[in-house]
């Protein structure tokens, strides 16, 4: 059964996890958010009455 054969799987593998704990959170973490978030006020807005046109 070939699929057992570890020889070049292993390799390949080790060279994804590599990339992957290694390489790709750089890349992930250097991407730039087009909007930035902004914190939200503590302070509630009043709402303003709605005027009902039929009242």
């Amino acid at each position: 059964m070939p699929q057992l054969n570890p020889n070049p799987w292993f390799l390949i593998f080790l060279f994804a996890w590599l990339f992957f704990l290694a390489i790709m959170p750089g890349k992930v973490m250097s991407y730039l958010f087009n909007n930035n978030p902004t914190t939200k006020s503590t302070q509630k807005s009043k709402p303003a009455p709605w005027n009902w046109p039929w009242a």
